[in-house]
């Protein structure tokens, strides 16, 4: 069974690190659900507006692509699915969002999970 990750704040933009992450992970062999408040698809796959309307009851990985306060407001529909880790990826952390998630019983990691899978985000074409 592949692994699976939820990309929250996944992006059509090529260049964004939202993007990047989505075809790391694909490339990488996961099973990737996009979380895109209005985008019908990225990349090619499926999005989906809200985490709880991906279709799979757990998640390896949640990694987050968004600011603090807007991973604030979705940190407890994360909590509504089991979740092995959520990633907060540069500029996603902040103290309270990892005391939240803690307090709701997941695994926060402060770290770039594009690099944590061997990818160099840097290197991912952005055409």
């Amino acid at each position: 069974m592949k692994p699976t990750i939820a990309i929250v704040g996944a992006s059509t933009n090529r260049s964004k690190f939202g993007n990047r992450a989505v075809r790391a992970y694909a490339r990488q062999g996961y099973d990737v659900y996009p979380i895109h408040p209005q985008a019908q698809t990225v990349e090619g796959l499926r999005a989906y507006p809200t985490i709880q309307d991906v279709p799979v009851a757990e998640l390896d990985r949640v990694s987050f692509y968004v600011p603090p306060a807007v991973g604030l407001q979705v940190i407890g529909d994360v909590a509504k699915k089991q979740v092995r880790e959520v990633w907060l990826n540069p500029g996603a952390e902040s103290p309270e969002l990892i005391a939240k998630g803690q307090a709701l019983g997941l695994n926060m990691v402060v770290a770039c999970s594009i690099v944590d899978i061997g990818e160099d985000p840097h290197r991912l074409d952005t055409r």
